[in-house]
């Protein structure tokens, strides 16, 4: 049996810790580069109107759900229990974690919700979603997305 000296002792602690750092650096740089990004350029700016917009969005008293079955997305927007027809300004439809999945799905609306095509799968997917009321209010949420077994 050999004798363990000071430089198998060193070794093992420079393998151990080489390890340990070349696992952080990668996850790191995984984390930077598939970070979305800045949500507004200034939020500063954008914290001025911040409470008056939501004030507006909430008299709208909407009520929204996403849900994706195989690869079709509904989402309904509804109030009182009766679907309401904004104009859907822009919707991404994408993973919660990074931007690679990102699509932008055409919605049509079929009397009782938004109805789109888009290529889904199991997972933690979510809709950011900009739409307009009939009256002009602005909406936007971050709906996060049931997937249907």
């Amino acid at each position: 049996m050999k004798k363990i000296t000071g430089w198998h002792v060193f070794g093992v602690f420079v393998l151990a810790f080489g390890i340990i750092i070349s696992v952080n650096v990668t996850l790191a740089v995984q984390a930077v580069r598939t970070f979305p990004g800045l949500e507004v350029k200034n939020s500063y700016v954008a914290s001025q109107t911040f409470d008056a917009e939501r004030t507006a969005q909430e008299a709208l008293e909407w009520d929204v759900a996403a849900t994706l079955r195989g690869n079709e997305l509904q989402l309904t927007i509804t109030r009182d229990g009766a679907p309401v027809e904004p104009v859907i300004q822009s919707a991404t439809f994408g993973r919660a974690t990074h931007v690679g999945q990102d699509q932008e799905p055409e919605f049509f609306f079929n009397g009782d919700a938004f109805v789109a095509i888009v290529e889904g799968g199991k997972g933690n997917w979510n809709l950011r979603l900009r739409a307009q009321a009939a009256d002009g209010t602005p909406f936007q949420q971050r709906v996060i997305v049931k997937v249907a077994s």
